[in-house]
């Protein structure tokens, strides 16, 4: 702030100083006689050809000196306000802990912005036409903004990805069709690992055009499996196993409650829908462990897991028999 104000006040004064200058010289020069002064090899001409320059030069400093002052201190004012507004901009957001990715953009976005509209204030104040210029500029805009449409469209979902924050660094997440964990959030694109170690970038448009799902922002999930027993078997009895077998793994969170129903009686089974919740770390862990934990306790405790099957009636007529054993 002080720097501003120094330059804000050199500025000035140099320009004060040459109009008082300039002012002087006029003044002495205008009040010259007209006639021949003393002096050996004195020419008139020479006087009054100064005079006319000098005249000239006080009309013109006259005319545009104070527009000149005054756009150089609308420039100066102008930029250190945008500096000031800028930083107070960085401060609310940092305040407000906004993504660290998008305050030195949003920063200077606004500096950009506000000194933009100081330098046409300043052109305005030397007395530049500026009704043109505006056009010339906001026809150039709309003629970059056609031919980057998409990558505005891109730049817009980024910024709106970054303040609202909808996954964070290090969820799993489906996005724009691709599953996987988000490894960095860009202005333009969001790049996540798939599950196979594959390096996906997503274009941030495809993003918010579509649905977010973020497997990782609850901390818990639920783990549906499917066990099957035949239509001999005891339902209560495979109830009875299923539970234990929940009950001894310490990974399986006691609430929300386990869930294990009769889920559909199949055409070859009754299946039962074994509904756990874990944390999201060991999801994966207890999805394996479980599917072969339950087949191995079915089976140990007599029961059976049936696949499907038909029975297939073959009927002949009495005639085919009796020409056949003829």
């Amino acid at each position: 702030m002080k720097n501003a104000w120094k330059v804000v006040y050199q500025v000035s004064l140099w320009a004060v100083l040459f109009i008082l200058l300039s002012s002087g010289v006029a003044a002495a020069a205008a009040s010259e006689p007209n006639a021949v002064t003393s002096g050996v090899g004195t020419n008139p001409l020479s006087f009054s050809s100064a005079r006319e320059v000098l005249n000239w030069v006080y009309a013109l400093l006259a005319e545009y000196g104070f527009r000149v002052l005054g756009a150089l201190l609308i420039f100066a004012i102008g930029r250190w306000v945008a500096k000031v507004a800028s930083g107070l901009v960085a401060k609310g957001m940092r305040a407000a802990k906004v993504d660290a990715t998008l305050i030195p953009f949003l920063e200077n976005l606004t500096y950009s912005a506000i000194l933009v509209f100081v330098v046409i204030a300043a052109l305005a104040k030397l007395g530049v036409e500026m009704t043109s210029v505006i056009a010339v500029l906001g026809a150039a805009g709309l003629a970059v903004g056609l031919a980057l449409q998409g990558s505005l469209a891109n730049f817009a979902s980024g910024v709106l990805l970054l303040v609202f924050k909808p996954f964070r660094v290090g969820d799993f997440v489906e996005i724009g069709g691709a599953k996987g964990t988000v490894q960095a959030i860009h202005i333009f694109n969001t790049v996540i690992n798939a599950p196979d170690n594959i390096r996906i970038i997503v274009p941030n448009a495809q993003v918010t055009g579509g649905s977010i799902l973020n497997y990782t922002v609850n901390g818990t999930r639920r783990v549906d499996l499917v066990a099957s027993i035949s239509y001999n078997d005891d339902i209560k009895k495979a109830k009875r196993v299923i539970e234990n077998v929940l009950a001894q793994d310490k990974r399986i969170l006691a609430e929300p409650t386990p869930q294990v129903v009769v889920g559909e009686m199949a055409e070859s089974s009754i299946n039962f829908f074994v509904r756990p919740w874990t944390k999201v770390a060991d999801y994966w862990d207890v999805y394996f462990d479980l599917t072969e934990n339950l087949k191995t306790a079915i089976e140990e405790h007599g029961m059976t897991i049936p696949f499907p099957q038909q029975e297939i009636l073959i009927k002949t007529d009495a005639s085919a028999a009796n020409l056949k054993s003829a």
